[in-house]
């Protein structure tokens, strides 16, 4: 199963925002100018973020090794930290001896309509996931809140037994709701 209990921590953490965490003095960077006056701090520097997501790429590489890979990207949050993460894997890929090929595909679950829990998540896109059998799955999230939704869809692609499945965050959120999910791999704590 993918995903790690809060306990088992290790050293793929990634980078820990502390709660008190002020930002960094605006006039440590620049930015378009439309941002002026509605920003009061930089939370996480874009290049921290770019280069958590290599390293994160390696640690994925590592982990699933020489095989294919199945990249599902969790719409519509995920797009852009996908495409980063994926242009990553494919350049450690280019640059190692054995060439692994990527397939990428983009899902969007929904267990919310108007504010109200669904007792069944819906799940658009993704155009088959009997495909996913005997395949190593790389879900793309952006942000793990409370995990339910993370393991509503998990329980849902297990059922047709790829060979493995690893999650891939860029935020997880500190939360009172979390049910303690945290993904295999991410790149910050908030």
């Amino acid at each position: 199963m993918a995903g790690k209990r809060e306990e088992a921590r290790d050293e793929r953490r990634g980078v820990v925002i502390s709660d008190g965490w002020p930002g960094y003095n605006l006039d440590l960077f620049t930015y378009p100018q439309h941002y002026y006056g509605d920003l009061n701090h930089v939370l996480i520097p874009h290049g921290v973020i770019m280069d958590r997501t290599e390293k994160l790429a390696k640690d994925i590489m590592n982990d699933i090794g020489c095989c294919d890979i199945m990249v599902l990207c969790m719409l519509k949050g995920s797009y852009k930290f996908c495409v980063d993460l994926v242009e990553n894997l494919k350049n450690i890929s280019r640059n190692s001896d054995t060439f692994v090929s990527m397939k990428v595909d983009f899902i969007r679950p929904k267990s919310y309509k108007n504010d109200q829990s669904l007792d069944d998540m819906q799940i658009s896109g993704g155009d088959d996931f009997s495909e996913l059998a005997g395949k190593n799955v790389l879900i793309v999230e952006d942000i793990v809140g409370s995990g339910r939704t993370m393991k509503s869809l998990l329980g849902k692609i297990e059922k047709y037994k790829p060979n493995m499945i690893k999650v891939a965050s860029l935020l997880v959120k500190r939360s009172p709701g979390s049910d303690g999910f945290q993904p295999d791999c991410k790149t910050m704590d908030m």
